[in-house]
């Protein structure tokens, strides 16, 4: 290998390593994401049971003065 093939492989490896670097920190940012997102989700299941339950409470409250 002569000075310039070195010299292209040297840069090669140094655009691989920040490749990778970028990868690895993209990686990173999705992976939090993908943990707020999760936990995000599970608090709206959790309102929306909630609202549910409220609902059919105000429901059986309703139908029972239309009995009285």
């Amino acid at each position: 290998m002569d000075e310039l093939d070195l010299k292209k492989l040297e840069t090669r490896v140094d655009e691989l390593i920040k490749a990778v670097e970028r990868l690895q920190q993209e990686n990173k940012t999705l992976r939090n994401s993908q943990t707020h997102l999760m936990t995000e989700r599970t608090e709206l299941i959790e309102k929306t049971e909630l609202a549910r339950t409220k609902v059919e409470a105000m429901i059986k409250r309703l139908k029972a003065l239309e009995n009285e």
